[in-house]
């Protein structure tokens, strides 16, 4: 019994600590950092704001564990969308569908992406160091589909796929400052990046059009 009771406390302790990092993730996604207060925060969550200190050492603590969480999942879902292709996808397939997987996570599956994008560079410098550690292992992901365009000749000599990459990691995120749900679908802003982009940077292939096989 005494074990059955343990366990329960610790599912209700670790339900309470999902249901605040939810209240954290969203109130982040929708304010600048600097603006987010602990009482609100609890407020969401349907807690006092002294209880957060059972669950999280401090509003530290706290935002770093949303950004750890928002990196992990948007970079989980680009993995596993692209991973999904077919074996023959060719790497404009591939960089259309990383596009697509990454603003869907960022804009319409959560907020915990949303809420890294927009609150990394706000927070202290000591939790930025740490996550922009983690960034680099998701971006040297997209370098890797970069460079099998290269590779499979699709991009056009004199183009730098280091600055495309990063430019088109610009565009991505800055949509996160002026997308409405009421407007276009991410999924259909996605289309539109990936085909800015990719008719953009690849050479002209003999007999097809350039860009994303349809």
């Amino acid at each position: 019994m005494a074990k059955t009771a343990a366990a329960k406390a610790g599912g209700k302790s670790a339900a309470k600590r999902r249901l605040i990092l939810d209240a954290a993730a969203k109130e982040f996604r929708e304010n600048a950092y600097a603006d987010v207060r602990l009482a609100d925060i609890a407020a969401a969550a349907g807690t006092q704001a002294g209880s957060l200190y059972y669950h999280f050492e401090s509003r530290e603590d706290l935002v770093d564990q949303v950004l750890k969480e928002g990196v992990d999942r948007i970079f989980s879902e680009v993995v596993a969308r692209v991973e999904a292709l077919p074996a023959d996808a060719s790497p404009g397939e591939k960089l259309s569908c990383a596009i697509t997987a990454h603003l869907e996570s960022m804009l319409e599956l959560d907020d915990y992406s949303s809420a890294h994008v927009r609150t990394l560079r706000q927070v202290p410098r000591a939790i930025r160091t740490t996550h922009r550690k983690r960034q680099r292992a998701y971006m040297e992901y997209w370098r890797d589909l970069f460079d099998e365009a290269v590779d499979a000749g699709l991009i056009r000599p004199g183009i730098d796929p280091s600055v495309s990459r990063m430019l088109l990691h610009g565009m991505l995120n800055w949509t996160n400052e002026w997308y409405r749900a009421e407007g276009r679908s991410a999924t259909e802003i996605a289309e539109q990046t990936a085909e800015l982009l990719l008719n953009g940077i690849m050479a002209p292939q003999r007999g097809k059009r350039r860009g994303m096989a349809k």
